[in-house]
This record gives structure tokens, sequence and C-alpha cells, in this order.
């Protein structure tokens, strides 16, 4: 079981390009907050990055950051100049558009904006595993990062049947190839349930975990299907993953039935069975603990929401 592409399929991970600026020196961006991740790639020239509670981030060409918490955030060459606000990205023109910003000069610098979206965000939001902000520096076989973007760009500028698919499609590329980058970049022990996958002890338990949540898991059992003792797996285990065997195992469960109860029609009973409680009753009242809703309530609401249309992200405003 590949676990990272199973967790991407099924929190209907989405997102795509926002917009492209050409910016002129002395020039100076305000993002609001988002409910979603936003990236940034600078295509040419460089920029400052700055939050209200964090260093400034001096960013070069070639380099890609994610805001993986949406939080607020400004771009500037000079930020004694004047702001561009970016009102409303979420509404705009049908049509992609390039923005110029900052003096009437040959841009020096360039950058494209976009957004990634988890459309299930209770259980298994891969972007909590992520720091608020992730840098990443070119590589030499970083070509699919400028490839990727310079795609989206073109399939962006011309309106054309599927044209929001293909971008949603992009994205999520785009997504996979900056979770590979981040995880190879950890060291031993850092990067938390992500970091934890490549580890040749906690690696195959977790593996077995997501292959069988239903089993009666222990410690000791656990422990020796990977050749470590009690002790030694326990603290490994809590200590790469962040929480301990047992908390684990009940939020694997709780994921799976979650996923089992917006993409099945099977009874609660069953699907007690399927994620390893014998009675629908202890189930039900595990699962409302996590979720804050009973199973049938929460199978309602989902099956709800996914009728109305996912947010495109395809519009925007700006403001002097």
């Amino acid at each position: 079981m590949d676990m990272l592409a199973q967790l991407l399929d099924r929190v209907r991970l989405g997102g795509t390009l926002l917009f492209h600026f050409e910016l002129g020196h002395p020039w100076h961006l305000e993002l609001p907050a988002r409910p979603y991740a936003l990236f940034h790639y600078i295509s040419r020239g460089s920029a400052t990055l700055a939050f209200e509670q964090r260093q400034e981030m001096q960013l070069a060409e070639g380099d890609l950051v994610v805001i993986t918490r949406g939080e607020p955030h400004v771009f500037y060459s000079d930020r004694r100049a004047k702001p561009l606000r970016i009102i409303d990205i979420d509404r705009a023109s049908s049509r992609f558009g390039v923005i110029r910003h900052g003096s009437r000069a040959k841009p020096h610098a360039t950058m494209i904006c976009g957004n990634f979206t988890i459309s299930r965000p209770l259980f298994g939001n891969v972007l909590e595993l992520l720091p608020p902000v992730l840098l990443l520096k070119p590589t030499t076989d970083g070509g699919w990062l400028e490839a990727i973007l310079r795609r989206m760009v073109s399939e962006s500028a011309l309106e054309r049947p599927g044209q929001h698919v293909a971008l949603s499609r992009l994205t999520e590329v785009l997504f996979v190839e900056v979770l590979r980058s981040w995880i190879s970049s950890l060291s031993p022990g850092q990067g938390g349930w992500l970091g934890a996958i490549s580890d040749p002890h906690i690696g195959p338990a977790l593996k077995l975990i997501h292959e069988s949540p239903e089993r009666p898991w222990t410690l000791s059992g656990l422990g020796r299907r990977v050749g470590l003792g009690r002790s030694a797996f326990s603290a490994r285990f809590t200590k790469l993953v962040g929480q301990s065997v047992q908390r684990y195992v009940i939020e694997r469960r709780m994921a799976e039935a979650a996923f089992l109860l917006e993409t099945s029609d099977e009874p609660i009973a069953r699907i007690a069975s399927r994620v390893g409680y014998e009675t629908p009753a202890a189930f039900s009242k595990l699962f409302h603990r996590h979720s804050g809703e009973s199973p049938g309530r929460y199978r309602a609401a989902r099956r709800a929401d996914g009728s109305h249309a996912q947010l495109d992200g395809s519009e925007m405003q700006v403001s002097d």
C-alpha cells in the first residue's frame, strides 16, 4: 500500500492557478488570510516574503513557497512602496490575466500564485502535517516544477473545454511533487507522520495499521512484526509520529470510517465492524467524540456538501 497516495486520494485534494504578477521595482503586495494553502513561485527576479509574527524570508528566482495555513502575508521589493491589496482572491473574471504592478519599466520580477484546497479537512488533512511555511529551493532535478507551472500558465491563458479540470489536475500533480521534495529533504526524526513513513521500523508498522485498521493491534504485536521490543517500539513510534500507537490506531479507524460513510451506502453496523468495533453503539460513541457528529449525521451532512459546487479559485479582485 502507498500510504501517501491513499491519503491524497481520500482527502480530495484540489486547487488551481490564481494569477500571474509582473512586478517593476518598487512594488509591494498584500494578501489576506485564506481558508486554504497558497503557493507562490518566483519565476524571475527576487522578492521578500513577510508575515505579521514571523521573520522575513528572502526568495530568489526558482523558489517555490507554500503558505500551508493560508495566513496573511506580504511580498515586496521595497516595503515603503504603496501596497497593492488583493481584496478577494476567490472572485474574478473567467479569464486568467497578468497583473502588472510597480514601475512601468521592464518587470524586475514575475511571480505565479495559486492555491491548494482540501475538501475533507476533518480527517487526514495532509496540510496539517506540513510546516506553516514550506520553502523549496530549485535543484538540479527540479525541472518538473517549472514545467508544471508553465503548463498551468498556458492552460489558463485561453478558455477551452475542460479548463477547470485540467488546472485542478495540474495542481494535484504539483502538490504531490512538493510533498515528495519536502519528504526527501527531511532528516531522521523530522516531519511527523510523513517523515516516519521512511523509517525502517515505524514505516512498516504504519503500513500494517493502514492496511488493516480493524485488527486489535498491540504494542507487543506490532513491535514483533517490525523487529523491535515493546518499549523501544512504543518510544520510537511516539517520537517520530507525534502520538502513541493506540491513539494513532483510533484516528486511523475514524478516518477509514469517515471515508466509508461518505463514499458507500454500507450500513453503519457494517462500517463499525470493518473498522474494528463489535457494536455500532461503541463505534458511534467514539466517532461522535472525534467528529462532533453521529455517523448518520456525518454521512448526511457530507452527502449534502457534495451536491454543491466546489470553490474553483478562478476569481480575483485587486485594489489600490
